[in-house]
């Protein structure tokens, strides 16, 4: 073998995995992804929200802490909608992905809730949130921790 078939070689070698690679980075996974796991607490936090605007009917006394449990829950929902929103992106044209899951907009409790139903609700969305943020990192992991921070607060302070 000479050197000048040992260069040709060596070139379409490299050509090769060239070829390979970039067929490799070019291949859609045709999986579809699994949803964000902070669909679900931004589902609770709304949830939460409307029970506890709800259930003022049913304890005026306790209104200002029910008041600002609903706000306070309203704006959890919202730092996590705009979580999810941030993970799935923006098209270069501004346009959205069409697999971005929407908001959702849940509908308040008939009949309203009483203090010690959304008590418990409120001890399972610290619960809840508390497991997902060790099984996550970095920003999401704190967004969750502070969130079920809030939510002991809630139940045990406000509504004790």
């Amino acid at each position: 073998m000479n050197r000048r078939v040992a260069l040709r070689l060596a070139g379409g070698g490299a050509l090769a995995v060239a070829t390979v690679g970039a067929l490799a980075a070019c291949a859609q996974d045709d999986k579809p992804k699994p949803p964000d796991p902070l669909i679900a607490q931004e589902t609770s936090a709304r949830t939460d929200a409307a029970a506890a605007t709800a259930a003022i009917a049913t304890s005026p006394d306790k209104a200002g802490a029910l008041q600002i449990i609903a706000t306070q829950r309203t704006a959890h929902a919202d730092a996590l909608r705009t979580e999810i929103d941030r993970a799935v992106g923006v098209y270069g044209d501004g346009t959205l992905p069409s697999h971005r899951t929407p908001p959702v907009t849940p509908t308040a409790p008939v009949p309203p809730p009483a203090v010690a139903a959304l008590r418990t609700q409120l001890q399972q969305s610290q619960r809840t949130a508390a497991d997902l943020s060790v099984q996550l990192s970095g920003y999401r992991a704190g967004l969750l921790s502070s969130i079920s921070a809030s939510c002991a607060t809630h139940a045990g302070v406000l509504l004790a």
